[in-house]
């Protein structure tokens, strides 16, 4: 494990614009429109795995559950540094693995380790534990440590507007939105390693996150081609504040971007 590393972001790609100072979009409408039902979801799950890791399909399998939440906004980052024991995660990046040691550093830790869930970026538990990660989410859903800004996600046909409210009660009042692109659902057969000859079936493997902007606890408007999400297989918004070092710090928001049935 002796990879280190900074997540470096790509800013600019996206051809994302900001606009300050606006209103917040109207009320959700019906799914058919493509307005989110949740613009406040009960918490983000980040786990962090590797298809080499024999610990993880059963944290794999339990976030297969949590994908299909619609109040959990659960993304999977797969990790590069198990690849030494003689299977390549087909689905790993670098920038995966330095996600993972930046929160690493952020929570003082001395080491990396998977499957670890990550926690609305502020804590980390068991990534295999359904009552570790079950009573995170609840605790902090209680102690005003969830998704206190509200996304909220709309679209025309050719474009894809974020809303990012105001900030509510105490806590960070900057942030980056980032952009979460991932993959479908897949089945991976694994030919070697410590998994060697199974078939596990993985779902929302990030493949990409970008910085659409800033946000500074006003409500603010961020609008995105539709062409983008529609090259990607999903994607979703999180609302994360960063720290005076450059590490992740608590999400405060968080939403899916729903792909149109066509263009």
């Amino acid at each position: 494990m002796a990879f280190r590393g900074r997540l470096r972001l790509a800013a600019a790609a996206l051809a994302l614009t900001a606009l300050g100072g606006v209103a917040l979009a109207a009320e959700p409408e019906k799914a058919a429109t493509g307005k989110l039902q949740t613009d406040r979801p009960l918490g983000v799950v980040e786990l962090f795995t590797s298809q080499g890791c024999s610990s993880c399909p059963p944290a794999d399998e339990f976030f297969a559950e949590l994908a299909g939440k619609d109040d959990i906004v659960a993304l999977a980052y797969h990790v590069n540094y198990w690849d030494y024991l003689g299977w390549q995660d087909t689905l790993s990046t670098k920038e995966n693995t330095d996600r993972q040691y930046d929160y690493m550093r952020a929570f003082g830790s001395r080491s990396v380790y998977t499957p670890q869930a990550v926690i609305n970026g502020r804590s980390h538990v068991n990534g295999a534990s359904r009552k570790d990660v079950d009573g995170a989410l609840a605790r902090m859903d209680r102690t005003g440590e969830g998704m206190r800004v509200a996304i909220k996600v709309s679209r025309t046909s050719d474009r894809v507007m974020i809303d990012a409210g105001d900030a509510v009660g105490g806590g960070p009042t900057d942030a980056h939105l980032l952009i979460v692109y991932f993959d479908p659902p897949q089945m991976v057969k694994i030919g070697q390693g410590e998994n060697s000859g199974r078939s596990l079936t993985y779902w929302n493997a990030v493949s990409d996150i970008q910085t659409a902007g800033m946000w500074h606890g006003k409500a603010q408007r961020y609008e995105l081609p539709m062409t983008e999400i529609a090259k990607k297989g999903g994607c979703a918004v999180l609302l994360q504040s960063v720290g005076k070092d450059g590490m992740p710090g608590p999400i405060l928001g968080a939403a899916f971007i729903r792909k149109p049935d066509r263009l």
